[in-house]
């Protein structure tokens, strides 16, 4: 394995690689985690001075590709001392979450990923989004992993019927009428224009396609196309800001339109142009005291439940 010199306080893996951002990373083994990526499949293991890893095929610029995936360009320790001067709450947190990245992904997957989260968890987002690799994407040589499909052939209602006997229920529709409207729109030459325009105007374009909400509109500014201040609101980022920035939210029991669109701008105000970011080291801070409900979803005898919940 090849290795790029990087300390455990500059990227944490475990929180970066299985925090919900991506839902094609196993650990499969401790501080080893495999997944696909960039059209291969890699390991990576997380070491107490660098990351060794290993793509398969190999080529020239894997190291640069792993770089950009997990931003190590991006100042961290940086943007950590600016969020704790910010606010003594990050600051706590931050202490206890170090290293943690927003990684740079593909907007194609991250799309129709997301789609896929709705009234979801991890586990079975993540089965469901294999199997889509696995039904639709180029198999990945040397390996028994395949790439994430191409918008092309998921187009035709032979794919909503082939996901819907897949068990992607009301989603199949959603994944199909996503694909059919973004090639409508242009493909990746849409997806660019989403990148150029500013964060609101990109989120209204993506709440255009079917099966695509605020949130996960939110989720997609955040992890794909560059609008890190992007912040998106579910149960767990609600009760953070409750309890802790604005406390006269204790009178809502859900999550309505404004009571979203306040949270998103009071973490936008304390934390500026990365506020997303920044959200997302509270959220994993947050997500530790729920170690037990998630053992408790994927029990649930197949009811969807909330999505981005997961053990460290």
């Amino acid at each position: 394995m090849k290795k790029v010199l990087c300390s455990r306080d500059q990227v944490n893996l475990k929180c970066v690689l299985l925090g919900g951002q991506s839902f094609r990373w196993k650990e499969t083994d401790p501080d080893e985690y495999s997944g696909v990526f960039a059209g291969g499949f890699w390991v990576l293991k997380q070491n107490d001075d660098h990351i060794a890893y290993k793509r398969v095929p190999a080529t020239d610029l894997d190291e640069k590709m792993l770089s950009n995936y997990l931003r190590m360009d991006e100042p961290l320790d940086a943007y950590y001392k600016e969020w704790s001067i910010c606010d003594p709450i990050f600051k706590k947190s931050a202490e206890r979450f170090k290293g943690i990245r927003m990684l740079k992904q593909e907007p194609v997957e991250n799309i129709l990923s997301f789609i896929c989260s709705s009234n979801n968890n991890i586990t079975r987002i993540s089965s469901m989004v294999e199997k889509m690799c696995t039904l639709y994407g180029k198999k990945i040589d040397g390996t028994n992993y395949y790439a994430f499909p191409s918008i092309e052939t998921l187009i035709g209602q032979e794919v909503e019927d082939d996901l819907k006997a897949a068990k992607f229920g009301y989603r199949a529709k959603f994944i199909r009428q996503t694909a059919e409207k973004m090639f409508e729109l242009g493909s990746n030459i849409w997806i660019d224009k989403l990148r150029n325009m500013n964060y609101d105007s990109a989120k209204k374009e993506l709440m255009l396609l079917p099966g695509v909400g605020p949130k996960v509109a939110d989720c997609i500014c955040l992890m794909s196309l560059e609008h890190l201040e992007a912040v998106p609101v579910d149960t767990h980022v609600f009760q953070i800001a409750r309890d802790n920035y604005l406390p006269h939210l204790k009178k809502y029991k859900t999550v309505t339109q404004p009571v979203y669109n306040e949270i998103g701008d009071c973490f936008r105000k304390i934390f500026k142009k990365n506020a997303g970011w920044a959200h997302t080291v509270l959220f994993l801070d947050d997500l530790k005291n729920f170690k037990q409900l998630e053992k408790h979803d994927d029990s649930s005898n197949g009811k969807p439940v909330a999505k981005r919940k997961k053990k460290y």
